[in-house]
């Protein structure tokens, strides 16, 4: 599968401090000031790149997502499929994402940070997922494993079912009943993806 390409630095600190400060204290309360100051940088030095924090959280959610991906998604290896990639690499993100601290800490105090993302627009780690979800379709049209279909369409329908899985699952589950456990829907999603995919 191709790799996603991103802009934002694996290692930038900024980027680095900010993230200590939304785990700290949530989007709402990080100021550029504090992000400075444990970035080791002048303010002014913050506001050539990023006019306020919400664009400065935007590139750190864009980089810390598109990583989460990334690392979900297994490698190619001899006698696996393209559905079998993708059915892995999907279930197994949502399970990453669900667990990641920044996201985690986004949902429980700024969740409103991510409507947009859900209703309005796509994001630039949406976007680098879905080339990544299209690349591996074609794949799978190719060695028999996925069903024909538009590439770009099936790529979007699968990042919408992963996507619920990921923002909306503790709504539904019941962790007293093993029957509606985080387990038990992470087989379904398993399930609902192989279905769809399968010729």
């Amino acid at each position: 599968m191709t790799p996603i390409r991103h802009n934002a630095s694996d290692s930038d600190p900024v980027l680095d401090a900010v993230r200590d400060c939304v785990l700290a204290v949530g989007v709402r309360r990080t100021t550029l000031t504090d992000v400075a100051r444990r970035a080791g940088v002048s303010r002014m030095t913050l506001y050539r790149r990023w006019p306020d924090v919400r664009s400065l959280v935007g590139d750190l959610m864009t980089r810390e997502w598109i990583e989460v991906a990334t690392r979900a998604m297994p490698e190619r290896a001899k006698g696996i499929d393209a559905r079998t990639l993708i059915v892995d690499g999907l279930a197994r993100g949502a399970e990453a994402f669900r667990a990641h601290p920044l996201f985690r800490k986004i949902i429980d105090v700024d969740p409103e940070l991510l409507l947009p993302y859900v209703l309005d627009r796509r994001g630039a780690s949406q976007e680098a997922l879905l080339e990544l979800l299209a690349d591996a379709v074609r794949e799978g049209h190719a060695d028999g494993s996925v069903r024909s279909g538009h590439p770009e369409r099936q790529a979007r329908a699968l990042l919408l079912v992963a996507q619920s899985f990921t923002l909306s699952l503790r709504t539904m589950t019941d962790e007293d009943d093993a029957d509606l456990s985080t387990e038990a829907f992470s087989a379904e999603l398993r399930t609902i993806l192989e279905r769809t995919l399968t010729p």
